[in-house]
């Protein structure tokens, strides 16, 4: 059955900001989402789809109605390929704990995205992805509901549109559904991602890379660099890393040769967003209760009582200088949620 818990969503978003909506409703099963959807009739733009609120920044009180969804299980199944492992997962998983219990069972293919924080249902929104691999190489499908009609579809990979921190779930099918189960490719051998910089020079030295050690210097590396949310509100990376073409990139370059950058293919780059607000000075820069975290210039911070709206106007200030600078926008990779049109002005 479906659950009215308080309409507080301080508890529910890792930036800790104070903000409430119209109600707040959790599930357990599909069979409870299809039966409040047939009872309600809600309309599609009176509805939120809640994970586990690592990505989100809210702003004040939001007249909306958030749906969570808290679908578990974990069930895994070896294919005939011999080394294939398909995995599937309830999207109310943390994502993290997903992780940890693919390494137990001794499969790879999730050690690179050790520790990013949210649930499952959460990750193909995002395309989540972090030291060099993306949520879309290991992705075979998943399960969700349409809020109109509370049809079962099932999307492919290829259905899915996958981009960089981008998915068909933020344009086309935005606030159309509610994912429930997702499945994901696992291996029994390892391939591993070390060509990361930092991840690269921790595993140094090692005679046999496992998974698990490759998960254990991300989560070090993590643990360095990112706040824990639980101690400093944090929504993790709040920028995303702009994608510049290849004459940016070099004029650039000629002004700022400790420039970093990635290719992304023939004609374009990946500029270290982190390595912009640093340069920019911003680094530990704080407003009252918000800020940029000082030893990561990409996360922004709430240090204790910073309101959604406080937060906003310091990721603005970063935008605006790193424009002003550089002459690169950066684009928030957070989703930001009570404000219309929240970067464009």
């Amino acid at each position: 059955m479906a659950n009215s818990v308080p309409a507080s969503l301080k508890p529910f978003n890792t930036f800790g900001v104070e903000a409430t909506c119209n109600e707040l409703i959790s599930f357990n099963d599909e069979q409870s989402i299809q039966s409040w959807l047939k009872a309600e009739k809600p309309a599609l733009d009176s509805l939120f789809i809640l994970g586990g609120g690592s990505n989100l920044l809210l702003l004040g009180h939001i007249p909306l109605t958030f749906l969570k969804t808290n679908i578990q299980g974990i069930e895994y199944s070896e294919q005939d390929n011999g080394d294939d492992v398909w995995v599937v997962v309830g999207a109310g998983v943390n994502w993290h704990q997903l992780v940890l219990d693919s390494l137990d069972k001794g499969y790879s293919g999730l050690e690179n995205l050790s520790l990013i924080p949210g649930n499952v249902g959460a990750a193909p929104i995002q395309n989540i992805g972090a030291y060099g691999v993306e949520l879309q190489e290991r992705f075979v499908s998943l399960r969700a509901i349409e809020l109109a009609t509370g049809d079962i579809r099932e999307i492919s990979a290829e259905d899915c549109q996958f981009g960089y921190r981008d998915s068909i779930f933020k344009n086309e099918l935005k606030g159309r559904l509610v994912i429930t189960q997702v499945t994901l490719r696992l291996s029994k051998s390892l391939q591993p991602h070390i060509e990361y910089g930092p991840l690269k020079q921790m595993l140094v030295g090692e005679t046999s890379i496992t998974a698990k050690k490759v998960s254990d210097a991300v989560i070090a590396i993590r643990q360095s660099k990112l706040p824990d949310p639980a101690q400093l509100g944090n929504a993790g990376s709040f920028f995303k890393n702009p994608v510049v073409t290849e004459e940016q990139y070099q004029t650039l370059l000629d002004a700022f040769p400790e420039l970093v950058a990635y290719p992304v293919d023939s004609g374009h780059y990946k500029i270290a967003a982190g390595w912009l607000i640093e340069k920019a000075g911003l680094k530990g820069y704080r407003e009252g209760d918000a800020g940029v975290h000082e030893k990561q210039a990409l996360v922004l911070v709430n240090y204790g009582h910073a309101s959604g709206q406080d937060i906003l106007q310091v990721a603005k200030q970063v935008r605006d200088k790193v424009l002003e600078l550089f002459g690169v926008k950066l684009e928030p990779e957070v989703w930001i949620i009570g404000e219309q049109q929240i970067f464009s002005s």
